[in-house]
């Protein structure tokens, strides 16, 4: 079993916090993560997809109060959203009455966003962590597992399958699931067929910038609601937008955000590519890699490191703008090859941003000099320099 890092904070945030809640997509391991916590008072587990759980909850008040002193998880919240004045009843009696330990933890795989009545009613009361599927910092020997990793994905079943033919089976059926049952459950009412080719599009556009109109024509249906169905699919965890940079650079800037099938297993099995080597001969191969890349280093940056992408009228672009709190600005590029070249777009997009240090990153190998601000670099040597 892959130990997963944010075992320890969460237990932490159970610590401080009386409701936590451990969000992410599917699949992801949120349960298992939640079933070996090691806590010192006992706990109550429910499954709201469960009828026999739900029943429970007939009147959740009086269910729910016979656990005081005992941290009670309820997974898929979602499913039950008239929960969450209760809790908020239950937490502030608690409270008042000294409890200091988490009572609630909260596993459910859609953002705040989605879960719009529980940041509004339990606001000051919770605190949210989002469990990713596996990053390449997490894995044994990050170098040798990189290529499985980018092919099949960090989901942990498509991750640790006997092969990749099975890995991106699950992965396809994963995608299945949710065009036909989570979509529909959120009130989605396209039909399958048509969720399944927006979904496609958006593989075959991975890491480009969002063309609502081209969408929307090539679907049949009209620009308001495409946008909606990918605001979904970004609240469910599974497509990241990576906003446009919006200080006035002095330049025409493309505005419009770039999105990126987060996991790679699911872009290359919305793609059907069923084999490693299928993926390095296809037009998506750099788009692939460009995104497994943005997704590992977006999910190890610091807490207030602000990311963006720089992108002129004129061409002049950069995969990657990093941006502290006290405004020092890093310019990354991504390029599957082992001897990138400096481009003019980089150089120009360097000089306008006054970018203190830039970054090719690239698939292996030792780091080295391009210039003397910009380093050669790999991701997982990069990723331990995030870390450092």
């Amino acid at each position: 079993m892959i130990k997963r890092p944010l075992q320890s904070l969460l237990q932490k945030r159970l610590e401080n916090s009386p409701a936590v809640a451990l969000l992410g997509s599917r699949q992801v391991g949120k349960t298992t993560l939640a079933k070996c916590l090691k806590l010192e008072k006992p706990t109550h587990y429910l499954d709201l997809e469960r009828p026999s759980d739900v029943a429970k909850l007939t009147d959740p008040e009086l269910y729910l109060s016979q656990f005081a002193g005992q941290l009670v998880i309820l997974d898929e919240i979602q499913r039950v959203p008239h929960l969450f004045p209760v809790l908020r009843s239950l937490i502030d009696e608690r409270r008042q009455a000294g409890e200091r330990f988490a009572q609630f933890l909260l596993l459910g795989s859609a953002s705040p966003e989605l879960l719009q009545q529980a940041a509004e009613t339990l606001a000051g009361r919770i605190s949210y962590l989002e469990l990713t599927p596996f990053q390449l910092t997490e894995l044994e020997a990050p170098l040798e597992s990189m290529n499985q990793h980018w092919f099949r994905g960090g989901y942990p079943d498509a991750y640790l399958a006997e092969s990749d033919e099975a890995s991106q089976q699950w992965c396809d059926d994963f995608i299945v699931s949710y065009v036909e049952r989570t979509l529909p459950l959120l009130g989605v009412a396209a039909t399958p067929l048509l969720l399944r080719r927006l979904c496609s599009m958006l593989a075959h556009q991975q890491g480009c910038t969002l063309n609502l109109s081209s969408l929307s024509n090539s679907l049949g249906i009209d620009g308001k609601t495409v946008r909606h169905y990918i605001d979904l699919l970004e609240g469910l965890y599974l497509i990241r937008s990576v906003p446009a940079y919006s200080t006035n650079a002095g330049k025409r800037l493309i505005k419009s955000p770039k999105t990126y099938w987060r996991d790679s297993g699911l872009l290359h099995a919305l793609a059907g590519l069923t084999q490693p080597d299928q993926v390095l001969g296809h037009p998506l191969c750099g788009q692939s890699w460009e995104g497994y890349c943005v997704e590992q280093i977006i999910n190890a940056l610091p807490r207030q490191t602000t990311y963006s992408h720089y992108r002129t009228r004129a061409g002049a672009e950069l995969e990657l703008v990093l941006e502290t709190p006290d405004g020092e600005i890093t310019a990354i590029e991504i390029k599957r090859t082992l001897s990138p070249k400096i481009s003019r777009g980089f150089t120009e997009s360097f000089n306008t941003l006054q970018a203190s240090k830039g970054y090719y990153i690239i698939p292996q190998g030792e780091p080295f000099p391009m210039t003397k601000d910009t380093d050669a670099i790999s991701l997982p040597d990069f990723l331990a320099h995030l870390n450092a």
